[in-house]
């Protein structure tokens, strides 16, 4: 077991402690690390936090932050985890902006979801896949995941325009109300559809040790589902809270008044919650999952002793 799982075992059993460590592990100072210093971190990550444990002094988190948990290598810089924010945070502001056409709807869902996509396809787990090339299949489905998503991400402005929607209670249905349960599902879809080969080809638990037991495809199915559904609680809930809130101050007198108001609240509320979402999101489940040894294939049941079997979760 990577040093970096087993460092999650021992410490973020709790969701308190989850967050703490990936509020660290966000810092986008990390990105500015080379790939010599991360491999350093790496090798010294397991007898370093054992010290700095006994000391009281927290470890360095930079193998957290920039290396894959199956493979030992550093993750490309754009897909790492504190990239995902100054990346993405950006596309998912524009993408829930009000828009005037089609065409930028269209270009904003296209950028954050073949972002999406691309992040679940670097942070998912490999451990079927080890020395393996992506698939030909994979590509595809990634592609049509992106295409998919883009055209479903942009339907309340393609419904606005293709039926000619005027009437201020139907905008604000379309554009403050359909994009809620929309982006948390498409967030769901994506994680789903783009990790899809871990619930088609087992993933590899380990016992108490952190010795291999094999592959499970029921880990790697909870695995996916997990990972898909604290993606729709990040994107779900930043399309609620800040359109919520505007529909509520709109009310206002002030806002009636002032409308002017209301184009940089949204894009401070947005750019507020996505920011405070994306560690909550990635604390919700542990990134050392567990199953019951019941729970996965017969001959993983026989193969152990222990009660409980751990997996590596991704991202």
């Amino acid at each position: 077991m990577d040093p970096t799982l087993l460092y999650w075992k021992s410490h973020g059993e709790s969701f308190l402690s989850r967050l703490q460590i990936w509020v660290s592990v966000l810092d986008p100072a990390h990105l500015l690390a080379s790939d010599p210093e991360i491999e350093k971190a790496h090798i010294s990550f397991g007898s370093e936090d054992k010290l700095n444990e006994k000391d009281g002094n927290s470890p360095n988190l930079l193998p957290l932050a920039s290396i894959h948990s199956d493979t030992g290598a550093p993750l490309p810089l754009f897909f790492r985890p504190p990239a995902f924010l100054p990346i993405s945070g950006p596309m998912v502001v524009a993408s829930l902006l009000p828009h005037n056409g089609i065409k930028p709807a269209l270009f904003w869902q296209f950028l954050l979801q073949s972002y999406a996509a691309g992040f679940s396809h670097a942070n998912r787990n490999v451990s079927s896949e080890q020395g393996k090339k992506t698939s030909l299949k994979q590509l595809l489905l990634i592609a049509g995941t992106v295409s998919y998503t883009t055209c479903a991400g942009a339907l309340p402005q393609i419904l606005i325009n293709r039926l000619s929607v005027t009437s201020a209670p139907l905008q604000a249905f379309f554009r403050s109300i359909l994009p809620i349960p929309l982006s948390a599902l498409l967030a769901y879809f994506t994680v789903s559809t783009v990790r899809s080969d871990e619930s088609e080809n087992g993933i590899q638990v380990f016992d108490s040790d952190g010795n291999s037991v094999g592959l499970s495809k029921a880990a790697g199915a909870k695995a996916v589902r997990e990972t898909a559904l604290s993606r729709a609680a990040l994107f779900g809930t930043t399309a609620a809270v800040p359109n919520l809130l505007l529909l509520l101050l709109r009310r206002r007198g002030l806002f009636q008044r002032n409308s002017l108001l209301v184009a940089p609240l949204r894009h401070i509320a947005i750019a507020f919650v996505v920011g405070l979402m994306i560690p909550v999101s990635f604390s919700l489940y542990p990134q050392l999952g567990t199953i019951k040894k019941e729970d996965v294939e017969v001959e993983l049941q026989a193969a152990t002793d222990n009660k409980w079997l751990f997996y590596h979760r991704g991202l």
